[in-house]
Parts: C-alpha cells; structure tokens; sequence
C-alpha cells in the first residue's frame, strides 16, 4: 500500500504531457468547432485520444488514485465527443431532420400511418351513421361543453353565422376552434403515450376523434352547411388531423414492439421502434404548430367557399408532395 502514491505519481508523470495536450486540443474544438483545428492537430486528436483512452485501462486496471482514473474519465469523454461526435450547427440539424429524417421515417412506417387513417375515417363514418340514425347520440359524441350551442337544437342561421363571421356565432365558433385545437394535441400526444398500454387507448382516443368529427359533419350536414362546414374546417385540419394521425401511428408502433418484440428483447425492440415513433411526433408537433398558424391567420378572414377549398386543396397537395418526394435520394 505504501508503493501506491508513488506509483501513481509516476504513471501520471510519464503520461501527463500527453493528456495536457489531448486537453488543449479538446478545448479548442469545444470553444469553436472540431474542424477549424490545423491538420496536424486534426490528426494529433485520435492518436491522442487513443492513448488517453489505453491510459485509462491501465489506472482501473491497477487501481492507482481515484482522483487519477476520474480525470481521465472526463478527459476521454470530453474527447470522444470530439474524435466521433457529430457537431452540427441548429440550421444543419433542422434541415437534416425535416428534407430527410421526418418524411423518410412518414414513409418507412406507412403501414402504422395508414392503420391510424383508417381508424379515424372509421370513427367519421361512424358518428355520422349513428346520428343520423338518432340524434341524440350527438350528445354521447360531442360533450356539452364541447358544443357549446352547435347541437341538433341551434338554428340553422346560428351554425352558418358561426361559419362565416356572424357575431355571437363566430365568437362562440373561434373559442370552439382553440378548444378544438387544444384538444386534437392533447389527443396526439396521448395517442403516442398510450401506445405501451397495448395500442387499445390510441384505437379508441383516434376513434373518439373520428366520431366527433363524424357528429359535427352530420349536425351540418343536416341543415345543407355540409359544404360550408369542410371549407371551414379542411384549410388547418388536414395538418390538424394529419399530426394526430402521425402520433397515433407512433402509439401503434410502441404498441407493436410491446406485443411483439420478434427476435430482440421486449426492452430493445421497445428502444428501437421508440426512436423510430420519436421522429413521427416530434414532425407531428411541427405540424400542429403550422396548423395553429393558418388556423389563427385563415379562419375568419377568408370566407369565400371557393378559396377555402382551394387552401385546403393545397395543403393537402403540399403535404402529400412533402411526404412522397422530399428526403427520396438514399431512401433504402
């Protein structure tokens, strides 16, 4: 035991030069960028890094002093960072993650996309049959609160008004988007959350979704405000709904990977498949950004027919170009 500070003290005297310099270089790279360093030191960095790393080995190997093995812990951290770490400025990444990652991975997982598609026209289809078969099964699908005035027992001339700047109607109608708004990202993040609970939950918050949109397209479908009713709802909810649809897939893929883990471990097919959902969500909460936008800017602004379809008609073009063309060149 009384051989260990002096054999610490030579390790680290025969070595320390080396890490000093590993040091220098380290903090260079970090206070700029790895590649405004010279070429001689660009290429000094690894073998530097490499001997820091074997100096590493040797002190847990022969126990030296703690504080030894911990500075030589962070150096090497500090410069693997450096030698292997992709340094990437903001825009770089933004771009990267937008023309490749997201609508790559929107296509890699088409079948989870589509499957939450489904689920949605179904509820749609759904809630408008069982209203029009009763409706007072629009209240079981659009909550009082939700509705607030826009049920079997409004006015014809009240829902239009809502659809068209109409007063009360439209101030009742704007407060209703932002609550529409508020809970389409609610469902979303949820639809993804709950994907490890089976998958079931996000079936069923993407049907109740579709039911609500269903009740509301009967209700003024019924009063001949059906055309008037998608022109006003299509120009944001189809990136609106679209985030919702891209969250729900990433909650059927967690729910996949639970279920059916195939070769690897439940764990790391979870790991996998999570990172894989990751990037639907994250594009989806863009998406429900950009919907907040031209919902907030479009809503009562434009009140032609003819030109919200014509916006919705864009949008959706825009989207479906984005998600078949963009990021194509390496796709496997």
């Amino acid at each position: 035991m009384s051989d260990a500070p002096l054999r610490s003290f030579e390790f680290r005297r025969e070595r320390q030069a080396s890490w000093l310099e590993l040091e220098r270089l380290v903090e260079r790279a970090q206070r700029s960028d790895v590649r405004h360093l010279p070429a001689a030191d660009l290429a000094r960095l690894p073998l530097l890094y490499r001997a820091a790393l074997s100096s590493l080995s040797v002190a847990r190997s022969i126990s030296l002093d703690r504080n030894v093995v911990e500075y030589l812990e962070g150096l090497c951290a500090r410069a693997h960072a450096c030698v292997y770490g992709v340094r990437r400025r903001l825009p770089d990444a933004l771009g990267g993650f937008f023309l490749r990652r997201f609508p790559r991975a929107v296509r890699a997982q088409s079948g989870a996309v589509l499957l939450a598609l489904a689920t949605v026209l179904l509820g749609i289809a759904a809630g408008w049959a069982l209203c029009a078969a009763d409706p007072e099964r629009y209240y079981a699908f659009v909550g009082e609160g939700l509705a607030g005035g826009r049920d079997p027992g409004a006015s014809t001339a009240y829902l239009r008004d809502g659809l068209y700047g109409g007063g009360h109607a439209a101030d009742d109608l704007t407060a209703f988007a932002t609550f529409l708004f508020a809970h389409n990202a609610r469902v979303a993040i949820l639809a993804f959350c709950l994907g490890l609970l089976a998958g079931l939950p996000t079936f069923l918050l993407l049907l109740v979704t579709g039911l609500m949109m269903g009740a509301f397209g009967w209700l003024y479908g019924s009063r001949g405000l059906g055309v008037d009713l998608w022109g006003w709802l299509l120009p944001h909810g189809i990136t609106e709904i679209g985030a919702v649809i891209l969250c729900g897939a990433g909650g059927f893929l967690v729910a996949h990977a639970m279920v059916f883990p195939g070769e690897l471990s439940r764990l790391d097919n979870l790991a996998k498949k999570g990172r894989e959902a990751g990037v639907l969500v994250i594009g989806a909460v863009c998406m429900l950004l950009v919907a907040g936008l031209i919902e907030g800017i479009f809503r009562q602004t434009v009140l032609d027919v003819g030109m919200r379809y014509a916006v919705a008609l864009a949008t959706l073009l825009g989207w479906g170009a984005y998600f078949g063309l963009v990021g194509r060149r390496g796709d496997a």
